[in-house]
């Protein structure tokens, strides 16, 4: 068993812009840790990055300061970057390729929106029948 970290949407509209996370303290620095843990213990890890496609999105607009990763996570070592424009992180994208490619059966996910991008990520994870 391969096991893959997947970071969704840590950005910084939820640090800086319309959506700040407050609750829990030291969220980031906990995703942080994931990261390093995973490095050192040469896990790859997937760095996902939402994108609203529509040109005048009030959040996470393509090419604004909060659309961009935060500083904290572009800094760790991570192996892949994903984009997405849905919720789930595999549609529209080719993360289930690269699970693929790496012969990762297990995933293990951080990052923001619990109740609905991590969640959605996690339920379209357990539906791959991955090697």
């Amino acid at each position: 068993m391969k096991q893959a970290l997947l970071v969704i949407d840590v950005q910084n509209e939820y640090f800086t812009g319309k959506l700040p996370v407050t609750y829990p303290q030291g969220s980031l620095e906990n995703i942080k840790k994931a990261m390093d843990r995973a490095y050192e213990s040469h896990m790859p890890v997937a760095v996902i990055q939402h994108t609203s496609p529509a040109p005048e999105a009030a959040t996470f607009r393509k090419g604004t300061r909060e659309w961009e990763l935060h500083d904290e996570i572009k800094s760790c070592p991570y192996d892949i970057l994903v984009e997405k424009t849905l919720p789930g992180s595999f549609t529209g994208t080719g993360l289930e390729q690269w699970l693929k490619d790496h012969d990762i059966t297990t995933v293990t996910i951080s990052g923001y929106m619990t109740q609905m991008c991590c969640d959605t990520t996690a339920r379209q994870a357990f539906h791959l029948v991955l090697p």
